[in-house]
């Protein structure tokens, strides 16, 4: 007796492996031992350097995130939970609130400034305005969050290991930002 093939043609991975799988990989990384890692004579400025870095880019996502909000509210209801949990990602870093009175989770502004808000954006709009429409608001925020999510999987080498992990968790929750935002 025969096995048949599946039904359902094989097209590649699907989306959700491939962002397990990369979340997985991200996770190992930072499991490993390398430099930085917590081995005697590692750089702990190196890693408080690394850890108020993600701290201030946290911030600064949440501040755009803000932005757009206040610029389309229409898009409350969808961005505000990713905006509290870039918030958290912050205060997991050690960073300040960023949903405090300077930033609720209604949506006005933070009190950083147009270049740092056009610095989380990236320099595909180093105006640091935020487009009139949705999907290019949307768009914005998809850049922005993609560069960042990069950026914290580049830095896991560099860094010891708990931090590692944190680095490689919020820069996996990035990814399934993007996802997020690009879906519906």
């Amino acid at each position: 007796m025969s096995l048949s093939p599946s039904p359902r043609p094989l097209r590649g991975p699907r989306r959700r492996s491939l962002l397990a799988s990369a979340a997985g990989a991200a996770l190992l990384v930072g499991c490993t031992a390398g430099p930085g890692s917590g081995e005697p004579g590692a750089d702990p400025s190196a890693a408080e350097r690394a850890r108020a870095r993600a701290a201030r880019d946290s911030e600064e996502l949440a501040a755009r995130y803000a932005e757009v909000i206040a610029a389309h509210p229409g898009l409350a209801e969808r961005l505000g939970p990713l905006r509290e949990e870039v918030v958290r990602h912050a205060e997991a870093f050690g960073g300040v609130r960023a949903g405090s009175p300077s930033a609720s989770a209604s949506g006005t502004a933070t009190a950083a400034s147009p270049s740092v808000s056009a610095r989380a954006a990236g320099p595909a709009d180093d105006s640091g305005a935020v487009p009139a429409d949705e999907k290019g608001a949307l768009a914005l925020l998809v850049g922005a969050e993609r560069r960042l999510a990069d950026r914290r999987a580049r830095a896991l080498l560099d860094v010891p290991g708990e931090l590692a992990r944190l680095l490689a968790s919020v820069a996996a929750a990035g990814a399934a930002h993007v996802f997020l935002l690009t879906e519906g």
